[in-house]
């Protein structure tokens, strides 16, 4: 671990030296950051998994840049290029792309016009035209000697060695880096109509626009670079190059330079339009595609979090309802546990609305296993089955509550390898009503079963970082998993494999063991199952919990590691008693740390707490069954099911969500919906501002 790394990482973080080498090293041992967030905060300086997350970009990202400035500096010393002046840069240099800018002047220039110059020997005399000294008759007196049997005139030599000045000007990093600003701050992307461009589409109202590079969206740049690929749109990179040449003529040519500041100007200019703007211009357009594309994953993951966060319903025997018309309503039950208990299918709605022979097969199903909780999926028939739902309970006076959620992905889980080994001989079709129904007993538990990608929350999915996109959804959730603990005794194999330590194929030994033991009465118990390491066990064991083990200890996020000092604690104190002002007395009686010890106490006093929020049912409006019973004015409620840049799409009962866009989230400005709203989050009075029937399209606001 060198100096140069932990300054460099320590100049992009606020975590000091000692946190920063503390951190590489547990890494390098094999910690994960979810263990490291958790039970090494006194060396971390109590980071948080957000703040190693960052740390783990900056750290990887600092390795690159060292690795590279090591490469250049070889390169350069051997090729007799390296002095002072130059070795100086590279050590200065805080980015990738300042470190490729200084190298570049170096690079070998392959069939171009600089080096067919240089290889005829012109250098020399770009050196004289550059070194502003000399009239234009004075070069051109010198360019004679510069005639060969390749250069056939002095104009000829001018022009070649105008050429090396050009590529002198292009390579020039630092001017390289104001251009680069000068495009960033004023600079324009032209939107233009492209060979397939369709006027009614969806990217008509783009066409024959200009947007500020400053100032774009993220969702914009994403949309337009699309119709690019699409060819529905053609766009290009503007700037002021009259401004441009003006600052060279003010900054880079001398007042008191002789006239051959003219030839040299001219060198300036061509450098700048055929080497220098192109290559910038086009680096504008990815850097703008790097920031919507980078920006899109944070939203994704953001939502994601926000939707692996919703509250489970516990203590519950649920019947999952994935509502249809022609194929009827695939029912499932699942216990308090999630296990499968029973299905079955239905059909109340239209065509066949079999009213009296669905209310009887439901009925049943609530009386035979104790039904206490019917979800619904929001899908095709979403609302008439939930009034169904609903007459069945007032006409029966059931104390059941019924809740509508997303659906979304239900199908891709259930043609899954996982739902094929979780239920290989059930209908895929009834696959989708448990999942149904365990997204109302634990969202996390189920939703970690599907690719996040499929779960429609976040914008342009396909169009960002396919391998960025997929390491944060997998980091968010890993995060999240961990931070609220998995039961061992209920737990899916998928969704082990999200804990620290545990490897796929690694939780498939956990669930065999268990289905060997039929159930794991201690953590120590881990130990026994196939594979499973000292190292493996050390990093998950703190995040798994049983409900009714041996110990109470079992059921918290204690680390056995840590079980003396907390027995020690129960022995010497009632921890209800325990104040904040006696944290740090205590903790060094027992030869612990105040922040481990705050923790500790934290998990005596809650075991088998569960971070996430209590559960909130949605009250849809009862009259409303299809788009066409809504008209504007229209007073309803509905719950967040994905978050944009541009605004919220809320489910209100119908097929399609509604667009809540974000100038009418809020009265006051708001620069991103987020700041508002989040995602599975329940909205009470939203007024219905537009009905379009052709699109299917409906507006809201909160105003």
């Amino acid at each position: 671990m060198t100096n140069d790394l932990i300054n460099l990482i320590k100049e992009k973080t606020t975590l000091s030296s000692k946190s920063i080498q503390n951190i590489i090293t547990l890494l390098e041992e094999g910690c994960t950051i979810p263990f490291i967030a958790r039970y090494r905060k006194d060396e971390t300086g109590n980071a948080t998994d957000e703040d190693l997350r960052a740390f783990e970009e900056v750290f990887t990202y600092s390795q690159k840049l060292l690795k590279r400035k090591e490469e250049i500096t070889n390169l350069l010393d051997e090729k007799n290029f390296l002095n002072d002046k130059v070795k100086n840069s590279i050590n200065e240099a805080k980015t990738l792309q300042a470190l490729e800018d200084i190298y570049a002047p170096f690079k070998d220039k392959k069939s171009s016009r600089t080096s067919s110059a240089i290889e005829n020997g012109l250098e020399p005399l770009a050196n004289i035209i550059q070194c502003l000294k000399y009239t234009n008759q004075e070069v051109e007196q010198k360019a004679k000697q510069f005639v060969n049997k390749n250069i056939k005139s002095t104009d000829d030599a001018i022009t070649g060695a105008k050429d090396i000045i050009a590529q002198r000007y292009a390579d020039d990093f630092k001017s390289k880096e104001i251009l680069r600003n000068m495009i960033s701050n004023w600079g324009e992307i032209q939107i233009k109509e492209g060979k397939e461009f369709d006027k009614s589409g969806v990217y008509s109202s783009f066409a024959n626009q200009t947007e500020k590079i400053k100032y774009i969206k993220s969702h914009r740049t994403l949309a337009i670079l699309r119709a690019v690929n699409e060819k529905q749109l053609t766009i290009k990179v503007d700037i002021d190059e009259k401004h441009i040449l003006e600052n060279i003529k003010k900054y880079k040519i001398p007042s008191w330079a002789s006239s051959s500041k003219d030839i040299v100007f001219d060198a300036y200019k061509d450098g700048l339009k055929r080497l220098l703007l192109p290559s910038l211009k086009r680096e504008a357009i990815n850097t703008l595609k790097e920031k919507a594309s980078s920006e899109a994953i944070e939203l994704f993951g953001k939502n994601l979090k926000e939707l692996l966060q919703t509250a489970p319903l516990v203590n519950q025997v649920i019947l999952g309802m994935d509502p249809g018309f022609v194929s009827g309503c695939k029912l499932a039950v699942i216990d308090e546990n999630g296990i499968y208990l029973d299905s079955d299918v239905i059909y109340p709605t239209k065509p066949k609305q079999n009213t009296e022979a669905s209310n009887k097969t439901v009925l049943a199903l609530i009386k035979k296993y104790g039904v206490t909780s019917i979800a619904i999926g929001n899908g095709t028939a979403s609302r008439e089955t939930a009034e169904f739902a609903s007459n069945l309970i007032k006409d029966n006076n059931l104390d059941i509550n019924y809740a509508i959620v997303s659906e979304i992905g239900a199908s891709v889980y259930s043609a899954s390898k996982i739902a094929a080994h979780e239920y290989p001989n059930l209908d895929v079709t009834i696959r989708g009503a448990i999942s149904i129904a365990g997204r109302l007993r634990d969202p996390m538990a189920t939703l970690v079963k599907i690719d996040p990608k499929s779960l429609g929350i976040g914008q342009y999915q396909h169009d960002v970082n396919q391998k960025e996109l997929g390491a944060k959804l997998e980091n968010t959730t890993v995060d999240l998993v961990n931070k609220v603990g998995v039961d061992l005794n209920s737990a899916s194999y998928k969704l082990l494999s999200f804990i620290s330590g545990i490897s796929e194929k690694l939780a498939k030994n956990i669930i065999e063991h268990r289905d060997g033991i039929k159930k794991f009465n201690s953590k120590n118990e881990l130990l026994k199952v196939k594979g499973l390491g000292a190292k493996a066990y050390e990093q998950a064991v703190g995040f798994l919990r049983i409900k009714d083990g041996k110990s109470i200890l079992d059921n918290t996020a204690i680390h056995p590691e840590d079980y003396t000092v907390t027995k020690n604690l129960q022995k010497k104190y009632n921890i209800e008693d325990i104040r904040d002002n006696q944290i740090e007395q205590i903790a060094n009686e027992l030869n612990t740390t105040p922040l481990k010890l705050s923790d500790i106490i934290q998990e005596l006093k809650k075991p088998g707490y569960d971070v996430r929020s209590e559960f909130n049912q949605v009250k849809f409006a009862q009259d409303v069954t299809k788009i066409e019973d809504l008209k504007e004015g229209f007073i309803l409620s509905g719950i967040v099911r994905n978050i944009t840049d541009f605004g919220a799409f809320v489910d209100i009962g119908l097929k399609n969500d509604a667009l809540l866009h974000i100038s009418q989230i809020s009265q006051k400005r708001i620069n991103h919906p987020s700041e508002v709203l989040s995602i599975n989050q329940n909205l009470e009075k939203i007024k219905v501002v537009s009905v379009d029937l052709d699109k299917q399209r409906v507006g809201l606001s909160l105003k």
